[in-house]
């Protein structure tokens, strides 16, 4: 249901039902209009207002901004309240608020304002503490803690129900919360040491996240550098990697470490004895364990599958383990399968400029003009993966060998299309454009 919790819209820090009653007696006055931009209006009011009023600092880092709010609330809004089978009633108005706060009804969004506007009830306590955590105030979590020792085990009244430990993880809880002080281990520590439970689980990406799933699924600790520490940190207080459904979405610790992006956790954890199956052991670049799950002519051993074959080429070639990608190629992957990761395995080793296994695949006939989930070819993926280029990769090989293997310059009938995307490019070394433009201009001149 909308908003997953990460989404969920602010609160300003003193809150005011009489402010959320008036909000939903102007939607319904504009729901009668039958308007969308006037319902979108009145939205778009009330949410920059919201933002304005709690304070927020929405950095580019977070999941979560003001314009992106405006266009989910408007969409769920008209999808409520201009149903044809509704009749713009004043309970279809609060639903739509409570739901975008992450609340399942008007009644329990109500309490949550109620109880959280007494600064010393057990509501209020939390969100102070939650807040404290993210901030790195350590001092005032404490304060908290000393005067209410079951902050601790107290979970938050939205809807994720995560337990304070949850935060440290900058995962899952609400966006504009996801934030990773640089002594987020030394808060963690405090917390565990004041009793926090450490398997408690909170209800996102489908329920039972625990803090160390969380935290080595989430792209905050490793940017800040500590999530490796926070990680040993969890485990260290007894952790279970294995338990089920750990980061959600029904897989385990690696795989989905991989399948969030967080290389460096996948490896931590592998390296602290988590279960590895076949797609995760070549996600990691495990080669002498993934050659364990085959017998000596080549074949699957049960309970290896084949679909874990062709998930671990796929994470194999987006990370860059060589050795596993032939290795696989040899027993079957299939180049032209993306296996539910939106993209072939020449995408994916395109978007990291990985030169050795894009020539292994282009010797495997891997088609160059296959599109990705997201509608881009495999030479628009490098592209992707240049203008986030955050492991300052030398993309140039990389365009250099897909051209000349034939890819399609999609734009070029437009002049100079691709050399003002070059141009555009904010992170990109001058030296690097210029050579990139250089070989864009010799390829689009002989097609």
């Amino acid at each position: 249901m909308f908003p997953n919790p990460q989404d969920a819209l602010p609160q300003p820090a003193r809150l005011s039902l009489e402010q959320y009653r008036k909000v939903a007696k102007e939607l319904v006055k504009v729901c009668k209009t039958r308007d969308p931009e006037a319902v979108r209006n009145r939205i778009t009011l009330w949410i920059r207002d919201l933002v304005r009023h709690s304070g927020l600092d929405l950095t580019p880092t977070l999941p979560v901004a003001t314009e992106r709010w405006i266009d989910e609330v408007t969409t769920f809004a008209i999808q409520i309240l201009l149903d044809g089978k509704r009749t713009c009633a004043l309970t279809d108005a609060q639903f739509v608020i409570a739901r975008s706060h992450g609340f399942a009804s008007w009644p329990r969004f109500v309490q949550h304002i109620e109880q959280a506007s007494v600064v010393t009830s057990a509501v209020a306590e939390f969100e102070a503490a939650a807040d404290a955590i993210i901030s790195g105030d350590q001092a005032t979590l404490k304060l908290l803690i000393d005067k209410n020792s079951g902050l601790v085990q107290q979970r938050s009244t939205r809807e994720h129900h995560a337990t304070l430990l949850h935060y440290t993880s900058a995962n899952g809880v609400e966006g504009y919360r996801q934030r990773t002080p640089a002594n987020i281990v030394e808060i963690a520590e405090f917390l565990l040491k004041a009793g926090a439970e450490i398997d408690a689980e909170a209800d996102v990406y489908g329920g039972g996240c625990t803090t160390l799933g969380l935290a080595a699924t989430s792209v905050h600790p490793e940017a800040a550098g500590v999530q490796e520490a926070l990680l040993q940190l969890l485990l260290d207080h007894g952790a279970q990697i294995e338990k089920p459904n750990l980061a959600g979405n029904g897989t385990g610790a690696v795989v989905s470490c991989l399948a969030n992006g967080r290389l460096q956790a996948a490896v931590f954890l592998a390296s602290r004895g988590a279960h590895l199956e076949l797609e995760g052991a070549a996600g990691v670049g495990r080669i002498d364990t993934v050659k364990t799950f085959f017998d000596t002519s080549g074949r699957l051993l049960p309970p290896a599958t084949q679909r874990q074959l062709q998930k671990g080429f796929l994470w194999a070639c987006m990370y860059g383990w060589e050795d596993v990608v032939v290795f696989l190629l040899e027993h079957g992957a299939d180049v032209r399968d993306p296996a539910e990761t939106g993209a072939t395995g020449l995408h994916w080793a395109a978007g990291g400029a990985h030169l050795g296994i894009i020539k292994r695949l282009l010797l495997a006939e891997a088609p160059l003009e296959e599109l990705n989930r997201w509608g881009g070819t495999v030479l628009e993926h490098a592209g992707y993966g240049l203008e986030h280029n955050t492991a300052n990769a030398d993309f140039v090989p990389t365009f250099e060998a897909l051209l000349a293997a034939g890819a399609v310059i999609r734009g070029a009938e437009v002049p100079g299309s691709w050399l003002r995307w070059i141009d555009r490019l904010k992170d990109t070394p001058v030296p690097v454009k210029d050579r990139l433009a250089e070989i864009f201009r010799r390829y689009a001149s002989t097609r």
